[in-house]
């Protein structure tokens, strides 16, 4: 049978909850953030490496809970953000930039007193975090958690088969079996090796196969 050929198709990539799969890497951190309606004082920090799937677990929070998304660095106005549900992403990109700690700070009130679920994400958790404003530490050490841990085999093997299919890529059985154990385990890889693999079988006119994923792989995996 040859090998899959590429054609120029769109990627529409799936974020739904259906979309997001559960392994032991996650399920404890699933389950927090879909219990929400049980959230003490109404929050959660969702904390995870980078590539952990945290932003793909937030959006279908957001989704579900009928929630904004914004980013830690984008909270200039509180008080119009605090209207509802809502996810503030990275939070350890603003630790030591007092005027917009401040501003999360403020934000976190607000939210507190519309009785407002908020989620916030974060590569770090918050008691490792240098903050420039102690009443929001206080606050984000006060705030539970939820742990997103690297990709298992389960969960790598659903995220590679998923960012192809959002391609209408089909893989074959053994072009899988190749490619998992020589990606790194994180989503950013991921993405990176699927984009790049669909952009050179289209670039190049090449079959989607082994031969392609090796040059692919050489690329952007240190082997």
């Amino acid at each position: 049978m040859p090998e899959q050929l590429a054609f120029s198709l769109p990627a529409k990539e799936a974020l739904g909850r259906d979309d997001y799969f559960v392994s032991g890497a996650n399920a404890l951190a699933v389950a927090a953030v879909e219990s929400w309606a049980d959230w003490p004082l109404n929050k959660m920090v969702l904390i995870g490496p980078p590539g952990s799937g945290k932003t793909h677990l937030a959006m279908v929070w957001a989704h579900e809970a009928g929630a904004r998304v914004v980013g830690a660095d984008a909270l200039d106005d509180p008080m119009a953000l605090a209207q509802g549900p809502l996810v503030v992403e990275d939070l350890h990109l603003i630790v030591g930039d007092r005027a917009k700690e401040t501003q999360a700070f403020h934000l976190h009130n607000l939210m507190q007193e519309g009785g407002h679920p908020l989620l916030i994400t974060s590569a770090i958790a918050p008691a490792r975090l240098d903050f420039a404003v102690a009443d929001l530490k206080s606050r984000m050490e006060g705030t539970s958690l939820a742990t997103l841990e690297a990709l298992d085999d389960a969960l790598l093997m659903a995220l590679v088969m998923k960012m192809f299919s959002d391609r209408q890529i089909a893989l074959k059985p053994d072009l899988l079996s190749y490619i998992l154990p020589r990606l790194p385990r994180s989503f950013d890889a991921v993405r990176s090796f699927v984009e790049a693999i669909d952009a050179r079988a289209l670039s190049e006119k090449r079959p989607i196969g082994k031969g392609l994923a090796r040059d692919v792989l050489a690329e952007i995996v240190d082997l």
